[in-house]
């Protein structure tokens, strides 16, 4: 009894393992699938929250960050759920320029899931989803504890799942963050409706022709009626061929119509991107000769203050010269204070003997006039 449960403990284990393999493989193929189903939309109209193939890609994208994510442990031991958005939150905060602040910051959106979805919206109009995506799995450890064995996110097809969300930037969508898409109450439900499609081999068609053929052949067997309902169905799969190649012909003229716009555009774009370059080579050269230009002006003034400088020095030199000569030559030109008070005091001496004689000379006058008297 012992070794009949262990071995269905382990058919039990294998069976899951086998499930949640072919959940990965599934939830992976019909992503790859709408995401080239999104490529194609937006090429002839423009990606908003009414698109089918946008919703759906949304609701895929929803339930692969959510498979196997782990509930968060209360303290008793109670395990609330979790949204893909808390493992956002923690994973992506690294990334530089996130807009993880102003999501949580936005009034309109409450919950949990509704932030999620914002914050899917709001990635791909700035073109940055796989970047996230491939920063959040980087970050090993934060994956690691938020999902449990076997989850997409810790297997290897999620850098797969990042290499597949590249193409999205290359698309341009428009979005409003008030929407229903935002609701959080509303449960994701993916329509594997547009991804159901039965291809037919070459063996199974030749088979088809040659059974048309005997069916043709064997007139006489067959019925009018089978014969109206095979005309019918023959002219109703006719009309469904006209219709399909006039589809095909106005989506081929519209990309035809595309590639002329594109191809101008880039011609256009050639053209300015020719004259910019031009443009930008003669301000280099003009700049280069006004560096030349300036450098020369430069030298020019340099030699200059040079010359002037050495003027002022010679004379300076001259000035002091011509003041040392002309005190030297006031100097030898008057006599010292000591032989001024000798000459003073001659000339005295001779003034005084003057003097003297005169008044000699004028007694003697006047003794002589006396006398003759």
């Amino acid at each position: 009894m012992a070794s009949l449960g262990v071995g269905l403990h382990l058919v039990r284990k294998r069976g899951s393992g086998r499930s949640s393999a072919v959940e990965r493989r599934n939830l992976l193929t019909v992503c790859r699938f709408s995401v080239k189903t999104l490529l194609d939309r937006s090429c002839f109209d423009t990606i908003d929250d009414t698109s089918p193939e946008f919703v759906n890609f949304v609701s895929i994208l929803e339930h692969i960050l959510s498979h196997r994510l782990k509930g968060q442990t209360t303290w008793f031991g109670y395990e609330s759920p979790r949204s893909f958005w808390d493992y956002i939150k923690s994973a992506c905060s690294k990334v530089p320029h996130n807009c993880i602040r102003s999501i949580e910051s936005m009034e309109n959106v409450r919950s949990s899931r509704a932030k999620g979805r914002a914050w899917i919206r709001v990635v791909l109009m700035e073109k940055r989803l796989s970047e996230y995506i491939s920063s959040a799995l980087r970050d090993f450890k934060t994956t690691r504890r938020f999902y449990e064995d076997g989850a997409i996110m810790l297997g290897e097809e999620a850098g797969l799942l990042a290499d597949t969300l590249i193409g999205l930037n290359t698309i341009d969508v428009s979005f409003c963050l008030k929407g229903e898409g935002l609701d959080g109450s509303c449960p994701a439900v993916i329509d594997y409706t547009p991804y159901l499609k039965f291809t037919q081999n070459a063996e199974s068609i030749s088979s088809d022709e040659e059974e048309m053929r005997t069916l043709g052949s064997s007139g006489s067997e067959s019925s009018t009626p089978d014969k109206t309902a095979t005309a019918a169905s023959i002219f109703t799969e006719q009309s469904n061929l006209v219709s399909k190649c006039k589809r095909f012909e106005q989506k081929y003229r519209t990309s035809l119509e595309q590639k002329g716009y594109l191809e101008e555009l880039v011609r256009l774009r050639e053209a300015q991107l020719s004259k910019a370059v031009s443009h930008n080579k003669a301000l280099q050269q003009s700049l280069a000769d006004t560096h030349l230009t300036h450098n020369l002006e430069k030298e020019q003034l340099e030699y200059i203050i040079l010359e002037l400088q050495n003027q002022l020095t010679v004379l300076k030199n001259n000035d002091l010269r011509s003041r040392q000569e002309l005190t030297a030559h006031l100097t030898n030109q008057w006599p010292s204070p000591v032989a001024l008070d000798t000459n003073a005091v001659a000339l005295d001496t001779l003034l005084t003997g003057r003097a003297r004689d005169s008044g000699r000379r004028r007694v003697s006058r006047v003794w002589s006039s006396c006398l003759q008297t």
